[in-house]
């Protein structure tokens, strides 16, 4: 799960410099594009209106940069839902009897924990082709697809543990593509379109989610059900309106100098699918590990789920620890609360725990053997040196 695009957008332009421009082309025939320049770029198609509306924005968000700055508003937003979540657990988890959360993990049946454990490789298995769709889409059909789940799930096993996926987990792609001959610019893009995958699929089971069951919603924002299904409308309409506005010819985007040709409408689609499939995937595991009375139904578990899991990443803390757990505890306060934490401690073990050694062996192992490698090919060298030199001093002394 996932990554920010604006995030690397911005560590691809600290590499490449303020007026740099870089081209690439998409595997549907659209153009990828990040380049240089002073002013936000616009699509040279784009009608007047459209120019005057982006000029209107564009002054607005440099005005709010100015005056109040989105690193300080995001470091501020991060800090409270932190603060809130550190005081939702206290109260929640002040009079938990440990003995009881203990006991409820020992008494969970194998069966269940090897059926939520498939569904958390099912789910990092269908992250892999997060990375193989980006590649193509950038071009380079070339990598194969095991260098490309080797790349996916060592980076976001690694950047869900440690936090600061946009850096951690693209430091990690740039380790195993860079062997393939993928510059820096080129795994930013990866990044990039893998994010855009994600929060695309996010959107989607979101607003489907929410509109079928905006009881779950309500667990956790505490508005009104016609407002949540409100929300899950306009969620749901605004997708279908960015499906359709990159449908009708290819997009330009992009902010600083920056800009993006957006995926085309069939591609869209294909990574709507492939996002879904995986929140549906870690859903399950979740939904396999909660308690099984009351039965609140997969849907509404999985809307909490999801949302527990956007307001994790908002808060930027490694694995979403804390705010994840604490909204969980919030929203499905039907559960006794051992038992629910119970099935929290489990889905970090499967999810987060287990995949991150298994992704720090694998790392270790690949370094080993390259660097086994590359002394064998170093091998040789030396006498040939040792010849070369003796040839020299031989020479020297007949003279």
């Amino acid at each position: 799960m996932s990554t920010f695009p604006d995030q690397a957008l911005s560590a691809a332009r600290q590499d490449m410099g303020p007026h740099s421009r870089l081209d690439a082309t998409s595997a549907s025939g659209s153009r990828f594009t990040l380049g240089g320049g002073t002013r936000w770029p616009v699509d040279a198609r784009t009608g007047a209106a459209g120019r005057s509306m982006l000029k209107t924005l564009r002054g607005a968000a440099h005005r709010f940069d100015r005056n109040i700055g989105f690193s300080r508003l995001g470091v501020a937003l991060s800090l409270t839902i932190i603060a809130v979540a550190a005081f939702v657990l206290y109260h929640s988890l002040r009079d938990l009897d440990v003995d009881e959360v203990v006991d409820a993990i020992e008494a969970t049946d194998w069966r269940t924990l090897i059926i939520a454990g498939l569904f958390v490789a099912a789910g990092y298995l269908t992250l892999t082709f997060y990375d193989l769709f980006a590649l193509r889409a950038v071009e380079r059909p070339e990598v194969p697809y095991r260098v490309a789940a080797l790349g996916s799930f060592t980076s976001y096993a690694i950047g869900h543990n440690v936090g600061a996926s946009v850096f951690s987990g693209g430091a990690v792609r740039y380790r195993i593509y860079s062997a393939w001959g993928l510059s820096i610019i080129e795994v930013t893009k990866i990044c990039f379109i893998a994010g855009l995958t994600f929060w695309l699929g996010n959107a989607a089971m979101l607003g489907l989610g929410i509109l079928d069951a905006p009881q779950a919603a309500r667990a956790i924002d505490q508005l009104p059900l016609w407002v949540n299904r409100a929300f899950a409308v306009a969620i749901l309409a605004a997708l279908a309106a960015y499906i359709a506005w990159v449908s009708a010819k290819p997009r330009v985007i992009g902010r600083e100098g920056w800009q993006v040709t957006l995926p085309g409408g069939a591609l869209t689609l294909l990574q709507i699918v492939i996002g879904i499939v995986d929140l549906s995937c870690c859903a399950l595991a979740m939904y396999m590990l909660v308690p099984d009375e009351p039965n609140l139904g997969f849907v509404t578990v999985a809307v909490i789920f999801v949302a527990a899991t956007l307001l994790g990443f908002a808060s930027h803390a490694p694995g979403g620890l804390g705010v994840f757990d604490a909204a969980m505890m919030v929203a499905l306060w039907q559960f006794d609360r051992e038992d629910l934490l119970a099935g929290l401690l489990l889905f970090r073990l499967l999810y987060y725990i287990i995949p991150f050694a298994l992704s720090l062996i694998i790392l270790g192992t690949r370094e080993i053997l390259l660097g086994r490698s590359m002394r064998r090919l170093m091998r040789p060298a030396a006498p040939s040196l040792g010849v070369a030199s003796g040839m020299v001093t031989g020479k020297s002394d007949a003279t």
